[in-house]
């Protein structure tokens, strides 16, 4: 676990301010309150930051860590690593009644969401020029489907599975998105998964120099999907998002910012205010480009597990909630 560093937060915040509190006054009685984001590479890592920055005060300091994503967070979250995280309206469901990917384990009942923030799309990147036109064709390929808890390796196996491929029917590897990228431009990978909110800033550099093409998930296949897995929802990667890729019809799963009840309603209360103000709202309009999706009129949209007392204070205050 890596803490975000002032130059990476400097440059996700796109010039407003230093990140972190060093030199405020009154640091002492400050309480402190870390995100678990996802790998340098990705989307969350940088939202984070973004988000941190923002919100942080004289009374409380928070600063976004860099993890393996989800399922690690949902991880870390509970076992006391840090106060909260982002992660994938699929795992937060999964966590919160054993099922999926937390079969077989003690339900995570006191995972609570503050916010949904905005959707992931599920991007399946294949070589330029490959012939590879189907998640059917990957068989044999030499495939990427993240590391061991991410929320993205969760989502390529059951995307696999539903176009009649298996992991052994594939040469498979465990890689993040910035290891991915540097295989996939040296040739040594086919392909990759990768769930996250577009632009990607791995993607956008690997498109203008390797190039590559995005694969569909679409038609009878993401019906299916789509039935078995509810947290799922139909979406659009747009021409042109990276330089010269087609767009393509995909899925998508919500990020959501997450916590535990076990933290101070009056602290979570005060986080979720500042999350929706104004100086919040100028700092994500101004920063990463996904900032401009999370908005509060879809905060608690997709949401499927508790809200934390805190945030629902605020939501009922906003009359988002009744």
């Amino acid at each position: 676990m890596i803490t975000i560093t002032r130059r990476a937060a400097l440059a996700v915040a796109a010039g407003l301010g230093a990140f972190g509190m060093a030199g405020r006054p009154g640091r002492a009685q400050q309480r402190f309150f870390r995100i678990g984001t996802g790998g340098t590479g990705g989307t969350y890592y940088p939202v984070g930051g973004m988000i941190a920055n923002a919100i942080s005060t004289d009374k409380i300091n928070v600063s976004a860590v860099a993890t393996n994503g989800s399922v690690a967070n949902v991880n870390g979250i509970v076992g006391g690593s840090m106060e909260s995280g982002f992660s994938q309206a699929d795992i937060n469901a999964w966590a919160y009644t054993a099922t999926g990917l937390y079969e077989g384990k003690p339900k995570i009942e006191e995972l609570r969401v503050i916010a949904n923030l905005y959707p992931e799309s599920v991007h399946v990147v294949v070589k330029k020029g490959a012939g590879i036109k189907s998640l059917a064709d990957l068989k044999g390929k030499r495939v990427s489907i993240d590391e061991p808890g991410s929320g993205t390796i969760v989502n390529a196996r059951a995307l696999l599975a539903a176009y009649g491929v298996g992991e052994k029917d594939i040469r498979p590897e465990y890689l993040k998105q910035v290891q991915s990228a540097e295989k996939f431009k040296d040739g040594s990978l086919d392909a990759y998964f990768q769930t996250t909110g577009y632009p990607q800033g791995t993607l956008s550099e690997l498109a203008a120099t390797n190039g590559f093409e995005l694969l569909p998930i679409d038609g009878e296949a993401r019906e299916k999907i789509m039935a078995q897995y509810k947290f799922f929802t139909k979406d659009k990667i747009p021409d042109g998002v990276y330089k010269d890729v087609k767009g393509v019809e995909t899925l998508a799963v919500g990020a959501q910012w997450t916590t535990t009840s076990k933290q101070p309603d009056d602290l979570v209360y005060e986080i979720t205010k500042a999350l929706w103000s104004d100086k919040t709202r100028a700092a994500m309009d101004a920063g990463h480009a996904k900032g401009k999706e999370i908005r509060k009129e879809t905060a608690l949209a997709g949401v499927g597990i508790p809200l934390h007392a805190g945030a629902e204070k605020f939501y009922r205050e906003a009359g988002l909630l009744k």
